[in-house]
């Protein structure tokens, strides 16, 4: 193309060609030169005539298909076109509105610097179903956790920034206790720094679901944290009392309602285990000259049995310094065991001595983290003009109410679904409770094949 003349595009070209038809491209607009309509002749071309000459007629028709050509091609080359502004506009619209929200948070987090950043505790309560426990993992989505719904509560309503979420040191987060899959807990603590905004608990609970509430708030030292300065846990594990039922006198369903001598005797081998006693037969990992093994259990009773939609429950409270991993649940399990009748009483002090028990464990359903304790804190700090004891009285209402609305309802449909502790009770006759070792590490095989809870969420050594 020549020097200072512009390159034409096909669709510039076939718009300036397609100009010159008719509707629908079925005639042509006369042009210089000629009148191109049936029944002329066309100047210059004396006796000829449109209508009588075959190769006019056939480069007629040539040129109508070819002019139909170009007009296809201009429109689809035009629809393409504007195919990709809108997807080019599109990406940048998304490009936009992540970047408005990034913004938006950043907005909130610069606004809320003006709040005071203060190592407070928080008293959670949660329903456990559909969790693979508490502690997150961070970086690890296949799993969910309680405190990945925890942590988002609290960057989107601005208690802490964002990067704080990806790295949990930075706002010295611990939690009292773990909490393993399916368990539940009405007086988790937590602690950790935070901007102290306004309305602080309205504004993460308004960033929960309903089965994760934040009950209550207090500051604490700098150095405090939930885990270290705990005293003492208690859970209590909530079953359906056909559980005590003896294997050969009693009924093995629903219907049966726990007597009076039953519960004495529950009580009485529940007692066993308050004081120090060595729990190596209770865990796995731990042998019996590991001195980690040794617990102090402080409280451990079963309280009267109640009814709840024609099925009888009792719930079995323990209070202890510490907690290694499965130990409330084979405790319970070892109990019933002796109580249905598989196992003599004898089994108790045996489990405490050196050689290898077969101790059962009871199914994770049912078993809760009630309530948390820091008396030594509360002596030093409860009263000192700073700080507040670490005591709840207020907030038990709100448990109370938090358990009747979703741990108490989750634990009896579940248990009316599922049938956990009716398939464990058909399990407690393969167990050989005078096994040598060898047959208890075959009964702890069958057992971890068989546990779909997972572990009690009770180990509370390490974190």
């Amino acid at each position: 193309m020549g020097a200072g003349r512009g390159k034409v595009s096909d669709p510039d070209r076939a718009a300036s060609f397609l100009s010159g038809l008719g509707p629908r491209g079925g005639r042509p607009t006369p042009q210089r030169g000629g009148d191109p309509r049936p029944g002329r002749q066309i100047p210059g071309k004396r006796g000829t005539n449109w209508r009588t000459s075959r190769g006019a007629q056939h480069k007629r028709l040539q040129w109508f298909a070819m002019a139909g050509d170009m007009r296809a091609t201009a429109a689809g080359q035009a629809k393409r076109f504007k195919s990709s502004n809108e997807e080019t506009e599109n990406q940048e619209e998304n490009g936009h509105q992540d970047k408005r929200f990034k913004r938006s948070q950043k907005d909130v987090e610069d606004q809320n610097k003006k709040f005071p950043k203060r190592k407070i505790v928080l008293l959670m309560a949660y329903s456990g179903k559909g969790y693979h426990g508490m502690q997150r993992n961070v970086g690890s989505s296949q799993f969910k956790t309680i405190e990945d719904d925890l942590v988002s509560a609290l960057i989107r309503s601005g208690c802490i920034p964002e990067n704080h979420g990806e790295d949990m040191k930075k706002m010295s987060f611990q939690r009292c206790a773990r909490t393993d899959k399916g368990v539940s807990a009405a007086g988790q603590i937590v602690s950790l720094k935070i901007w102290l905004i306004d309305d602080v608990l309205e504004k993460i609970n308004n960033c929960l679901p309903s089965h994760i509430r934040i009950l209550g708030l207090k500051r604490v030292t700098g150095g405090f944290s939930s885990k270290n300065k705990c005293d003492a846990r208690t859970y209590f594990y909530m079953l359906p009392t056909f559980a005590f039922a003896h294997k050969d006198r009693d009924i093995q369903d629903k219907t049966y309602r726990l007597n009076k001598e039953t519960l004495e005797k529950v009580n009485k081998l529940l007692a066993c285990y308050k004081g120090t006693h060595n729990f190596h037969n209770f865990t796995s990992q731990k042998g019996p000259k590991d001195p980690s093994a040794k617990r102090y259990i402080m409280e451990i009773y079963c309280e009267e049995p109640f009814v709840k939609e024609c099925m009888e429950f009792a719930v079995i409270k323990v209070k202890g310094q510490s907690f290694m991993m499965h130990q409330i649940r084979k405790m319970i399990g070892l109990v019933i065991a002796v109580v249905k009748g598989y196992a003599p009483e004898s089994i108790m002090e045996r489990s405490w001595g050196e050689e290898k028990v077969d101790v059962p464990k009871a199914p994770g359903l049912g078993l809760v983290l009630e309530k948390v304790h820091f008396e030594k804190y509360n002596r030093r700090f409860g009263n000192d003009g700073l700080h507040e004891p670490l005591e709840w009285t207020e907030e038990e209402e709100k448990i109370a109410v938090f358990k009747e609305q979703h741990i108490y309802p989750t634990i009896i449909n579940t248990e009316r679904e599922e049938q956990s502790m009716v398939n464990w009770l058909s399990t407690l006759s393969i167990h050989d409770f005078n096994a040598t070792s060898s047959g208890v590490q075959v009964n702890d095989r069958n057992s971890k094949s068989n546990d779909l809870e997972g572990s009690d969420g009770c180990d509370d050594d390490s974190d």
